[in-house]
């Protein structure tokens, strides 16, 4: 009989020998993807089903909480759950072997079914899966193999297996894990497109972006520049990996109800005269006060130029865009066609789109929403209606038509600073986009609505700059802004969270002067 350390020292071995085979599964698994497809790794695989699958407000919480590292959030929450899960069977397993079998068995099944539900998926995608599960249970077999003890050895020898024979098995287990997976993280990058990007040479537009007038910037210190870097730009998506795409093989395809269905290569798009504008966008995700937005000078072709050469069916009354990765949005046609620089986006400030923004190309449509316009590594453009297809936010109880709210931002003083009493300047950026921002207007404490100095804007689809002078009193103070747009429709002061069109409500700080 073995005593109860013995026992304790068995159970560790188990639960050690099931962290160690869920590590080699998941390195083979990098490996094999890193040789066929980078696409294919399981981790992204199941973090992408993950995804799709979470609550709209499960992900608006996260976005909340986590801001734009919410990918890297889920990826430190699926490993935790996942080394739980490799316990557990490293625990069953030393009892009985099967069920440790089946645990990591169960563990490639999901990595399989999780690569077969993806949009673009092959039949080569399981093989990272299949193999890695496949080392898991070799690894675990050979770690949990008994080893009987003689019968004088001390009782505190691991129950089945020799403490230096466990260790230095472990030991190039976890190697063979950190290498596999460190070469198959290295042979993805030969999927990279970055050098591909980088041979890119935009044309000059046929229609350049209005000039910049003096005075868009009101040169006070913390608010956000009109223009805002590429570096510095907001990225929210339901990727959990950037995709890849080659300038070289991409093509757009746009069918549906239309007249003539075309396709376009990237070469194609960039032959077409161009059209460049300054146009702000904003993320749904984005609150009351919140940074998802800003502006950016936008190269690209007329939406409306591609679509009126297919020949949009009058019955058509949705434009659904499909990414590279199966996302899809669902774009109001009329919005399109109705003057608007809606645009197939090839160009950022000047540079190709960067990877992580689009590249090679993404739609661009002013005074929406990006969840129902904005779609990144666009490939698919189909015509149909609102009634026959709900895109991935729609299906998700989110609206179908989500125009851009009113909204100002207060961007300094910071709330819940403390500074010195006297000469402060208020000051922000507002936006009412395709409607542009007529007036903003800031309240201290319950005193009168004040109205502040407007910056220039270059055209009614950009944010603008505002400011205002306040001599601050000593004191706690509630600072509150508001804006109307360019119609005479004043923001409303409803709050709203951002499921399902865009949060609501005017933006309010407080700050202690002293």
């Amino acid at each position: 009989m073995f005593s109860t350390r013995s026992t304790f020292h068995s159970r560790w071995h188990g639960i050690a020998a099931g962290l160690l085979a869920a590590a080699i599964a998941l390195g083979v698994g990098e490996l094999i993807s890193g040789l066929v497809r980078g696409t294919a790794s399981p981790v992204l695989s199941v973090g992408s089903y993950v995804i799709d699958h979470t609550p709209p407000s499960v992900k608006v919480f996260a976005i909340r909480q986590f801001g734009t590292n919410d990918k890297p959030a889920l990826i430190i929450g699926t490993t935790v759950m996942l080394a739980l899960f490799a316990a557990g069977v490293g625990d069953l397993a030393r009892r009985r072997r099967w069920l440790g079998f089946g645990g990591v068995a169960l563990f490639g099944l999901v990595g399989v079914g999780a690569a077969l539900t993806r949009p673009s998926s092959r039949l080569v995608d399981i093989l990272p899966s299949v193999l890695g599960a496949l080392a898991g249970m070799a690894s675990l077999d050979w770690l949990l193999r008994a080893r009987r003890p003689a019968a004088a050895v001390d009782a505190s020898v691991l129950e089945g297996l020799g403490r230096r024979s466990f260790l230095l098995s472990s030991g190039g287990i976890g190697v063979a894990a950190v290498a596999t997976g460190g070469v198959g993280r290295q042979l993805r990058k030969r999927f990279a497109v970055s050098s591909a990007r980088a041979g890119v040479s935009l044309p000059a537009p046929a229609s350049p972006a209005p000039p910049v007038p003096a005075g868009v910037e009101l040169g006070v210190d913390g608010v956000a520049s009109f223009i805002t870097p590429n570096a510095s730009f907001y990225r929210i998506d339901t990727t959990l990996t950037t995709p890849q795409v080659d300038p070289q093989t991409w093509r757009l395809r746009v069918h549906g109800m239309v007249n003539k269905e075309l396709s376009f290569s990237y070469a194609d798009l960039l032959a077409r005269p161009l059209r460049e504008r300054d146009i702000t966008m904003i993320c749904v995700s984005n609150e009351v006060g919140g940074e998802y937005t800003g502006t950016a000078r936008w190269l690209g072709v007329p939406l409306a130029e591609i679509l009126k050469e297919a020949g949009v069916k009058s019955s058509a009354n949705q434009l659904v865009s499909r990414s590279v990765d199966g996302w899809t949005a669902g774009t109001p046609v009329a919005d399109v066609m109705d003057g608007r620089d809606a645009m197939i986006v090839l160009g950022m400030n000047g540079e190709p789109l960067p990877v992580n923004h689009g590249f090679p190309a993404r739609l661009i449509v002013p005074g929406l929403y990006g969840f129902v316009s904005a779609t990144k590594w666009v490939t698919d453009l189909e015509l149909t209606t609102f009634d026959a297809f709900d895109p991935y936010w729609a299906k998700r109880g989110w609206a179908k038509k989500a125009p851009i709210k009113t909204m100002a931002r207060i961007d300094t003083p910071r709330g819940l600073t403390r500074t010195p009493a006297g000469k402060t300047v208020i000051a922000g950026t507002a936006w009412a986009v395709h409607r542009s921002v007529k007036r903003v207007e800031v309240r201290v404490d319950d005193g009168p609505w004040l109205e502040a100095t407007l910056g220039k804007t270059p055209t009614a689809d950009t944010w603008v700059q505002w400011k205002l002078e306040w001599d601050a009193a000593p004191g706690n103070h509630t600072i509150t802004c508001r804006a109307t747009d360019g119609t005479g429709a004043l923001q409303t002061e409803a709050r709203a969270n951002p499921i399902p069109d865009g949060a609501s409500g005017w933006h309010s700080i407080v700050v202690f002067k002293e």
